[in-house]
């Protein structure tokens, strides 16, 4: 039998508490639905004694059936000079009805004496108190032993004093938390291996990360004994944020053969990071191990080469395994290789002893030397590569003139664009108002070209990022502009590079629309010859 680790999320109550993020009631169903099917063990809904959201939280999950987590509401031990039975966050705790309560209480003497400020007698009353009246009320109790491993540097009698006093009053686990995520991993590691040995219940962990080793201290201690691990989606969480789960599972299943979720599960990890981003309202992190965009991506031409013939050579997994995939970039740093691989990504089947693709290496180097960049800009470099294989194919449509100007009133500026778009022997000649100049002059490309293409009118812009090449030369410094767009069912980027923000942005927009219409004509064919 695989020796198992037991997962517990704490994304809704320790990540809600990270910087810039803010779950509401329904955010927290969502998220908390999510991890029940991915299959994690626990999943802490919040305070219930801290704010009514998370009461009303616990009131609407109760309603629900959970198929593979156990709900936890978290908590303190008792106040000081309270009896257990008339503190009001204790009797909070049971009224959000769920299997598992969590609470937290003070292992260094440091907090015992200033934050607290009571004797260390009582506090190893509260804890005991504490546990024993949440068991005689039927709760499993998960102990979280606050600052273990700075107070055990402080006092290590006291500390472990404090983790007998939980164990022997009946907590069903006793966790040890790096709460500040300055402790190194052998710290971690001799601490949990002695609680491990001095316990009469199992031992799990907690960390933060704002050395950097949130995962590392998770794994050390796992290592050391711990068989439960705790940790936020994304690692989400106050200062640099807790644990992450997104690394740490993965960690465990494939790189220490431990049972953790369900293996099939794992194909959906990805999935699941980028949900909970969705949900929190921010931008996906493309370097995050395993799961970011990046993670599996090659650059270099040699070590695209060597992946090419086998993949073991620059990945350490099958992105697959977590839901990922491989990503080949192309710049000027690509090779032969990229340009193979990158191309039949994009639907285009070159041979390697092809002329073109050479030209389309060359191009690629030069116009990355000019300040284009093909990496999040994958339509703008099928054009490109179109238009080598085709040799300068006629455009769909071509933006003869365009006009861009501001008027200020008493109120406020308004920006107009008029452009001038050839489609094949017409002409047309459009006027439109926006926010800004590019808006303005987005809207005037698009009403002229969807009188000859009414398909774009599904397509929109989802972003725009802008930035200066060369600050040194001033207002004459070069732009880049990269836009995303979609049609409701594919995204896509494209770039654009002058010194003239106006012009990048047009040359960008202009690449978006006639990717998505050569898009629209390359899926009709395929319909036609599957019919």
């Amino acid at each position: 039998m695989k020796r198992s680790v037991e997962i517990y999320d704490t994304t809704l109550r320790d990540g809600s508490q990270g910087e810039g993020i803010n779950f509401s009631v329904h955010d927290k169903l969502r998220i908390a639905e999510r991890l029940d099917a991915f299959g994690v063990h626990y999943i802490e809904g919040g305070w219930p004694g801290s704010n009514p959201k998370d009461i009303e939280f616990f009131a609407q999950a109760r309603r629900r059936r959970w198929r593979n987590a156990r709900l936890a509401a978290f908590g303190s031990t008792r106040r000081k000079g309270i009896p257990v039975d008339r503190d009001e966050q204790v009797r909070l705790l049971l009224e959000a009805e769920t299997p598992v309560v969590t609470i937290y209480g003070k292992t260094s003497l440091l907090h015992v004496r200033e934050v607290l400020r009571c004797k260390p007698e009582e506090n190893l009353a509260m804890i005991r108190e504490t546990v024993r009246y949440l068991k005689d009320h039927g709760r499993t109790v998960i102990y979280d032993a606050e600052h273990c491993i700075d107070g055990y540097k402080l006092d290590p009698d006291y500390a472990m004093a404090t983790l007998k006093a939980a164990a022997e009053a009946g907590a069903d686990l006793v966790v040890i938390c790096d709460t500040n995520g300055g402790s190194l991993m052998r710290e971690v590691a001799e601490v949990t291996a002695l609680a491990v040995r001095t316990l009469p219940c199992p031992v799990g962990i907690h960390t933060h990360d704002d050395i950097g080793l949130g995962v590392a201290n998770a794994l050390a201690a796992v290592e050391a004994g711990a068989v439960h691990v705790q940790g936020t989606i994304n690692g989400y969480g106050e200062r640099t944020g807790n644990c992450n789960l997104t690394s740490v599972i993965p960690c465990l299943t494939f790189k220490m053969g431990l049972k953790t979720v369900p293996r099939r599960s794992l194909r959906k990890l990805k999935e699941l990071s980028q949900f909970v981003d969705e949900i929190a309202n921010l931008r996906p992190n493309p370097r995050q191990p395993w799961v970011g965009s990046a993670a599996f991506a090659h650059k270099g031409g040699t070590h695209v080469n060597a992946v090419q013939k086998i993949t073991a050579s620059y990945e350490h997994i099958d992105p697959a395994l977590v839901g990922n995939s491989r990503t080949v970039l192309v710049s000027d740093l690509a090779g032969r290789s990229n340009i193979l691989m990158k191309a039949r990504e994009l639907g285009f089947r070159l041979h390697p002893d092809m002329p073109e693709v050479k030209e389309i290496l060359r191009l690629v180097k030069e116009r990355e030397h000019q300040g284009y960049e093909y990496e999040a800009a994958p339509a703008s470099l099928a054009l490109l590569i179109r238009g080598v294989l085709e040799h300068n194919p006629e455009l769909l449509f071509t933006v003869e003139t365009y006009h861009v100007s501001m008027r200020r009133d008493a109120q406020e500026s308004i920006c107009e664009a008029t452009v001038k778009v050839r489609v094949g022997d017409q002409v047309h000649h459009t006027v439109a108002e926006g926010d800004g100049p590019v808006n303005a002059l987005d809207g005037a490309l698009r009403a002229a070209l969807v009188r000859s293409f009414p398909e774009l009118r599904k397509v929109r812009l989802t972003d725009y990022k802008v930035r200066i090449l060369d600050s040194a030369a001033g207002t004459a410094a070069k732009t880049r502009v990269l836009i995303e767009s979609t049609d409701g069912h594919e995204e896509w980027g494209t770039v654009g590079v002058s010194e003239n923000i106006v012009e990048a942005s047009l040359q960008a927009l202009a690449d978006s629309l006639e990717y998505a219409l050569l898009r629209k004509n390359r899926l009709r064919r395929r319909h036609a010859k599957g019919s």
